[in-house]
């Protein structure tokens, strides 16, 4: 699924990367828990999340993970906005809840990073 594919499907804002709307994705990993993303979540994963905090940009960055969509209408910091545009890491925006944005991913294909920890 590529980033614009998602951005249609979840009636999202494209906040930054703009040019990187072509980026393919078959993950994601959802948390607001930045402990949980270093531990669990997969390189190439978008981060579902309601955190705006520029720590979200610098988790995604160490993770290698492709995009960040935050929920529940949240709006990054101008400080989490020019550090993904400095990091090269698409930043999303949509009014869905998280438990949604999860489903409607899922059910057009997109899968989890884990399925459960052991």
């Amino acid at each position: 699924m590529t980033l614009e594919e998602i951005q249609y499907l979840l009636e999202a804002d494209l906040i930054v990367g703009k040019d990187m709307s072509h980026i393919e994705v078959e993950r994601a990993f959802a948390a607001d828990l930045m402990s949980d993303v270093l531990s669990f979540a997969k390189e190439g994963s978008i981060l579902l999340t309601g955190l705006t905090d520029p720590l979200v940009v610098r988790t995604a960055d160490t993770k290698g993970l492709s995009a960040i969509i935050f929920v529940r209408g949240k709006r990054p910091s101008e400080e989490t906005i020019k550090m993904a545009t400095e990091k090269g890491i698409p930043l999303l925006s949509t009014r869905y809840i998280m438990f949604e944005t999860c489903g409607r991913l899922f059910s057009k294909g997109l899968r989890g990073s884990v399925s459960k920890v052991e």
